[in-house]
């Protein structure tokens, strides 16, 4: 069994290239936006990043980079990282890059589970996944062990965030390493701070089964919002239909 150490909404973005106003496959997407809202103790969001625009792969337990970008107290502090952006360039002249697009919404657990810590959800919408989901590996339901890594340690080359970007962690979490390059994400609170960096492994598809949890409990809490309400963004500069029916847009 499985020790449930954080709960909440989590809900999944994806930003469009720049000049790419519609969307049709994973070529024309830049990034993968997670966003964590925990439930409990200090409410804040945690603006995630996936380091290769979509999740790792469960049957090939594929391992993948990921950075926490941004931590606020509040919705409307997300504006700027979601928004639309407009560029000015001397080659092409001005440059639009539309904004961030919902495409997935769910609950998500982080647990200790024998010497391990992993991230599970399960989605509430869209409630029949198509292909914007399966091309950014968004399952109805998954686990990944996920560990975080030590901001004092240097990475491959090609990998990471530069050091000016790293994350500078209070003594007492950054104690917990030691000598280590990794440790479990535990206590969740690794992900207060922008500049962390972690690696999601893929384990299972059925989360609930692995880790001893009920995932549909949690959807069912997690059932009051939709993320244009919780993140506060609009709908109306923001297409609907990655979200709703599963479709690019």
């Amino acid at each position: 069994m499985s020790e449930v150490l954080e709960d909440g909404d989590i809900y999944f973005l994806y930003r469009p290239r720049v000049g790419e106003r519609h969307v049709e496959s994973l070529d024309e997407v830049q990034r993968l936006l997670v966003v964590l809202h925990p439930w409990y103790g200090r409410r804040r969001l945690r603006l995630l990043v996936a380091g290769r625009k979509r999740l790792p792969e469960i049957d090939e337990h594929d391992r993948f980079w990921a950075f926490v970008d941004a931590v606020v107290s509040r919705p409307e502090e997300l504006y700027e990282a979601l928004r639309r952006h407009l560029y000015g360039t001397k080659a092409r002249g001005e440059r639009f890059q539309p904004p961030a697009r919902p495409v997935a919404e769910g609950a998500y657990c982080i647990t200790r589970h024998d010497e391990h810590t992993h991230l599970a959800y399960q989605l509430e919408l869209p409630r029949r996944p198509g292909p914007p989901q399966h091309e950014l590996r968004i399952e109805p339901e998954a686990s990944y062990v996920v560990t975080v890594q030590n901001p004092q340690a240097p990475s491959p080359p090609g990998v990471g965030l530069p050091g000016h970007g790293r994350a500078k962690l209070p003594a007492n979490l950054q104690e917990r390493f030691g000598t280590r390059r990794f440790v479990p994400l535990d206590p969740p609170r690794f992900l207060d701070h922008a500049g962390v960096e972690m690696v999601l492994i893929g384990t299972a598809h059925d989360a609930s089964a692995e880790l001893g949890i009920d995932l549909d409990a949690e959807v069912e809490r997690a059932a009051r919002n939709t993320i244009f309400e919780d993140l506060r963004i609009g709908r109306a500069e923001r297409p609907a239909a990655p979200l709703l029916t599963g479709r690019w847009q």
